[in-house]
């Protein structure tokens, strides 16, 4: 089986992870560019880590990038922990 997600799915990811992020500070206007490179950073991240494959289905996928968006403070400067939540987690595909 191929592990390689492809562009689109790829994207789809970040579109989703984006939208929590916004969701998270109550979607205030002025930051969707900033969400969207933080969701590219974290999504890319998961994929190097082989959190997120092919393989995962929509609802692990969901919880996965759900869990790794764990958004840290840091002298002004968003910081995010790419590594889900073991005991939330699902068995990949």
């Amino acid at each position: 089986m191929h592990d390689r997600l492809t562009d689109s799915q790829r994207h789809a990811m970040i579109a989703v992870a984006a939208y929590y992020l916004a969701e998270r500070r109550g979607f205030a206007p002025g930051q969707a560019e900033a969400d969207w490179r933080l969701a590219e950073r974290t999504i890319d991240a998961m994929i190097a880590s082989r959190h997120l494959t092919a393989g995962t289905d929509d609802e692990a996928r969901g919880r996965l990038v759900r869990n790794a968006l764990v958004i840290q403070e840091t002298a002004g400067d968003r910081a995010v922990s790419a590594t889900p939540d073991p005991a939330s987690e699902t068995a990949q595909g």
